[in-house]
């Protein structure tokens, strides 16, 4: 197995244009799974963790190095709380919000914040330049994403400013380092327009947008039209029974998230 430990992006760029079938290793919380347990033995590897342009965390963009320890104090409190839930401490020092858009898991926690907030994923290549992608056009499937072979994930740009009432929650088989077997993201705006993004109940993240349309609509909502929100909510997801929970209850839970943040950004 080689190694290549670019310290630039020029560095990796050049790394991936000569081996555009390399693996690419950042903070290695899932590749390590892979290796360690299922037998992953790529020829070429290249590690990105040295590459400073990757740990950009600015106003409006959060570079694909970024670790969710970083993320833990980030300025948008919805992202802040879903880093808090990613894994042990020791995880959150190593994985990255890029680690989640390469996996391309709808288990990402950090993917119903960038789906909520119409998030933009930049890619770049030596032979395609820099590409930008909607976060929707970058997943397109469980496990599956649109980077092409050569590409490097440079990092997510935000649309802003983005609403200051923010929320994140999820439920898993246990209260600390659990898969989410279902996730939510709600932003609210002043005027009531709402987004809402969900996890682990669809083959990616998805949003509920006839929910939304529906709250969006009221300033003031009633505990009544709270409820109709989690209600349409359920309606709309995508869920299947796997070894971690059923259809049934990813939805019914989906609803109960996509109600309980709305409160809480209410309330």
């Amino acid at each position: 197995m080689e190694v290549i430990r670019p310290t630039s992006l020029d560095e990796a760029l050049d790394a991936l244009a000569a081996h555009p079938g390399a693996t690419i290793l950042a903070g290695g919380t899932d590749l390590m799974v892979l290796a360690n347990y299922f037998g992953l033995r790529p020829e070429v590897v290249v590690a990105v963790r040295r590459v400073p342009e990757l740990q950009r965390l600015e106003e409006g963009f959060i570079g694909a190095g970024v670790t969710w320890a970083r993320l833990e104090r980030s300025p948008w409190p919805a992202l802040a709380q879903a880093a808090r839930t990613v894994g042990s401490p020791q995880i959150r020092h190593a994985g990255t919000l890029g680690g989640n858009l390469g996996t391309a898991s709808p288990a990402g926690d950090g993917l119903p914040f960038l789906a909520a907030a119409d998030a933009v994923i930049e890619v770049a290549s030596r032979a395609d330049g820099v590409r930008r992608l909607r976060w929707d056009e970058f997943l397109v499937g469980p496990k599956r994403h649109a980077l092409r072979s050569g590409e490097l994930i440079l990092g997510t740009r935000l649309p802003g400013p983005l609403p200051r009432q923010q929320g994140f929650a999820k439920v898993g088989a246990r209260n600390a380092m659990t898969i989410a077997v279902a996730s939510a993201c709600l932003l609210r705006a002043e005027d009531g327009t709402t987004r809402l993004a969900l996890g682990s109940v669809g083959p990616t993240p998805l949003r509920a947008r006839r929910a939304e349309e529906m709250i969006s609509a009221e300033r003031h909502p009633s505990p009544a039209a709270v409820a109709e929100f989690g209600r349409l909510v359920s309606e709309e997801v995508r869920p299947i029974t796997d070894h971690r929970s059923t259809e049934v209850y990813r939805r019914h839970a989906a609803g109960v998230l996509a109600r309980r943040l709305l409160e809480r950004c209410l309330w």
